[in-house]
């Protein structure tokens, strides 16, 4: 049987799927919300020894609420000009654009799957402001539980909590992120419709963010294959699937295509924003099943996105046309930040292996997930015990954003955090569009300094914690 992420560092968490520990709310409260309160308004969870939750408006970090949880990803690179000429000369009209998308975008969507090997009709396209509000829609569409990967994005929970629904994190297996172990996710499953549960949605990525790992094609089919005889529905998160890069093994991976594996059960979502598009140009696409489950679901999400008036704005809308047809100059560009996020990447997972550090190997998108749990000894003598205290600790001991395990639905107990090869790139906008064209962004005095930084304090861990190895 394949191993899991638990058998390999967490052994207190069940290997068989738990409910996923919610920054905003309680894990035993499974109450709808209540709509007059904000989604960033709710309560902290309290922490494990019972006590009440710190108010996070005291803090200036910011403890537990949505709205302190780590942003979207952007590129830390400029916008093609491309892009902003699309833009700009769509500000100018005051049309409002359809619920679901204007047929020129639904258009440029489908031409990009069908550049992908996949079929698709305009008409069983959905667009909305970002990938947040379209998984929502998708969810609420559907109803039931949700069933996603430990680890998942940041984003993916918050959605399913919003519309009170229960979900269930199923650990990962060792070798990557994004996709559910087969047999703990089966066994979920049952444990949850025993209880009396009702799963019907299971949310994967085959390029994933945190971990920033390519799950093996022989991987994702055995867990569509076992979401499909469970009778689910999968969205597929494809939002990191054109930002491969080579491992360290130096072959890049190719993501597999789970709607080619189960055709009538599989949602493909590809989150614009970050990917291809500035990280606070909201847009997304989706791309429903041909058949006529479907064209009642793509129907039911037109229904849930007019409700809450999730419209793309026109200047993002014609940015996310233009990015979706592919030209030259995004193509171009799409190629080149994955070489130099690739290329920091490899060199931050080599710092954190020198340090005794756990992390997967980076094949795809920004970021690195590292478990610093070899390190507990040397982090509980600096009051770090908790994902949320080395949150707090690493962001100003690495001076660059680290949020920590327990805002991807790992445990708060779990000393894990993400850390975003964009932050290495540095501050200045100029140094940063510099990283595109030098021959080796290593060789940039903030790279190197960034990497230095890194290096030095996860250094100084390492050697406190062998010092407070037992002795023989």
């Amino acid at each position: 049987m394949r191993r899991t992420h638990e058998e390999d560092g967490d052994p207190a968490r069940a290997a068989s799927g738990t409910p996923a520990p919610d920054p905003a709310r309680a894990v035993s409260d499974t109450s709808a919300p209540d709509p007059s309160r904000a989604a960033s308004d709710v309560p902290a969870a309290a922490p494990a020894s019972g006590t009440p939750a710190a108010d996070p408006r005291a803090h200036p970090a910011g403890h537990g609420p949505l709205r302190y949880g780590p942003a979207l990803p952007g590129s830390g690179l400029s916008v093609p000009p491309g892009i902003v000429r699309e833009a700009l000369a769509a500000a100018g009209t005051e049309e409002a654009a359809p619920v679901g998308g204007g047929p020129e975008l639904l258009r440029a969507a489908a031409g990009h799957w069908e550049r992908r090997g996949l079929p698709t009709r305009p008409d069983r396209i959905a667009a909305a402001p970002g990938g947040a509000p379209l998984l929502l829609a998708v969810a609420a569409a559907l109803g039931g539980d949700v069933l996603m990967p430990r680890p998942c994005p940041a984003w993916w929970l918050p959605q399913a909590r919003l519309l009170g629904r229960t979900t269930y994190t199923v650990p990962t297996p060792a070798e990557c992120g994004g996709v559910p172990d087969p047999y703990a996710l089966l066994e979920t499953v049952r444990r949850v419709r025993a209880e009396g549960g009702d799963p019907r949605l299971l949310v994967i990525a085959v390029a994933d963010d945190p971990t920033g790992t390519v799950a093996p094609p022989e991987l994702v089919h055995e867990a569509v294959e076992a979401a499909a005889g469970a009778g689910l529905h999968l969205v597929s998160d494809e939002t990191w699937r054109d930002t491969t890069h080579p491992a360290s093994h130096g072959r890049e991976p190719e993501p597999a295509r789970p709607a080619g594996m189960a055709p009538d059960r599989v949602t493909v979502l590809v989150d614009l924003a970050g990917a291809l598009l500035p990280g606070d140009w909201p847009a997304a696409v989706a791309r429903f099943p041909a058949t006529a489950g479907g064209g009642a679901l793509h129907d039911a999400v037109l229904d849930v996105l007019a409700g809450t008036g999730a419209r793309i704005a026109a200047p993002v809308a014609a940015a996310a046309r233009h990015v979706l047809t592919e030209p030259a100059e995004v193509t171009a560009r799409t190629a080149a930040a994955a070489r130099v996020h690739g290329r920091i990447a490899a060199a931050v997972h080599e710092t954190l292996r020198r340090a005794d550090v756990l992390a997967l190997p980076p094949t795809a998108g920004r970021h690195l997930y590292a478990d610093l749990g070899p390190l507990r000894a040397a982090l509980a003598a600096r009051g770090v015990t908790d994902a949320q205290e080395l949150e707090d600790h690493l962001g100003t001991l690495l001076g660059v954003p680290a949020p920590g395990g327990h805002r991807f639905g790992d445990a708060l107990t779990s000393l894990r955090v993400r850390l975003d090869t964009a932050a290495f790139l540095g501050t200045d906008p100029w140094l940063r569009a510099q990283a595109l064209t030098v021959p080796d962004p290593l060789d940039m005095p903030q790279v190197r300094r960034a990497l230095t930084m890194c290096a030095t304090a996860l250094d100084g861990l390492r050697a406190d914690a062998r010092r407070r190895e037992p002795t023989s």
